[in-house]
């Protein structure tokens, strides 16, 4: 009896191994081949006095990289199980801005993975045509990444649409304006989606840099129905650890507070390189005379997390 107990344990404990080493072997590498950059003289975006050999080793064009938030109340979907982070602020995007401060967006439309794109129309008078296929989520599932896919619906949100609408979105519009995304950067051993693959880590990456609720409410400041704050509250408490004033977005004629763009410079890929924190090149829209809300979020709208 206490064989056959032992036999069966170390049966499944096989089982199990088996498993697990099937698990961590499906999950597919998605890094860029950046081999030749270690040769290259690198130098932080917009601050290069001579032209960027490879522009997979150093961000071209959109050399003024913005990691940005968002501070929503609700989804929109919450009984669809949509819900907020408690006590955290939620990935917008990672953007490629020019140095000058104006920006392109949907520069390769063969990698355009947006259902809703905005604009449908660029400036040049090319129409961006809306993205029928099978959403970037099962892009995600396609690489073994579900440690991934979980990590975006907690921290990722959409507002009013669903989660992978909006990834979809930031890919397309902005991921294909980088250079360090590039799909020949990826070189010859290239595998569908996997820039977009890529690109997601980069994003969460960036964000993890910046927990701004907690460097809010570590001054003092957290959200609140009642209590007030002023832009200078903000900018200071968030300069006091960053080493830079960001750019803070205002809805209701600059009263409340809803978003945080955080400005740099980067020496490296996109990707993996170091990104120099910068003061906002956009001024703020929220007032800077009067009194900012910084609301709290629907009770039923937030869940707790890890």
């Amino acid at each position: 009896m206490v064989v056959s107990f032992i036999l069966a344990a170390s049966l499944l404990g096989a089982v199990s191994s088996t498993i697990a080493s099937s698990q961590h072997h499906s999950i597919i590498h998605t890094f860029p081949n950046l081999t030749a950059c270690a040769s290259e003289t690198l130098e932080y975006s917009c601050e290069n006095t001579t032209a960027v050999k490879d522009s997979c080793c150093s961000v071209v064009g959109g050399g003024l990289v913005l990691q940005t938030q968002f501070w929503d109340t609700y989804t929109g979907l919450e009984k669809k199980g949509q819900l907020l982070p408690k006590d955290t602020w939620t990935i917008h995007g990672l953007w490629p801005d020019n140095c000058d401060g104006s920006f392109d967006q949907y520069c390769d439309l063969s990698r355009q993975y947006d259902p809703n794109p905005s604009p449908a129309v660029l400036p040049d008078g090319t129409h961006v045509p809306p993205y029928k296929g099978p959403s970037v989520e099962t892009f995600i599932n396609d690489f073994g990444r579900t440690d991934l896919l979980e990590y975006m619906n907690t921290y990722w949100i959409n507002q009013g649409g669903s989660n992978e609408e909006f990834w979809g979105h930031e890919f397309s519009k902005h991921a294909t304006c980088t250079s360090t995304f590039d799909v020949a950067c990826y070189g010859s051993t290239y595998k569908k989606h996997q820039d977009v693959i890529n690109f997601f880590d980069s994003v969460i990456r960036a964000y993890k840099w910046y927990p701004t609720w907690d460097m809010l409410a570590a001054a003092g400041i957290t959200p609140s129905n009642k209590t007030t704050y002023t832009l200078s509250q903000f900018q200071n408490a968030l300069k006091a650890q960053t080493g830079a004033v960001p750019y803070l977005g205002c809805a209701q004629n600059g009263t409340v507070l809803s978003e945080v763009w955080y400005f740099h410079h980067v020496k490296g890929s996109e990707q993996y390189g170091h990104f120099k924190t910068l003061n906002s090149t956009t001024t703020s829209t929220c007032t800077a005379t009067g009194r900012i809300h910084y609301y709290e979020r629907t009770a039923t709208s937030e869940r707790v997390v890890g």
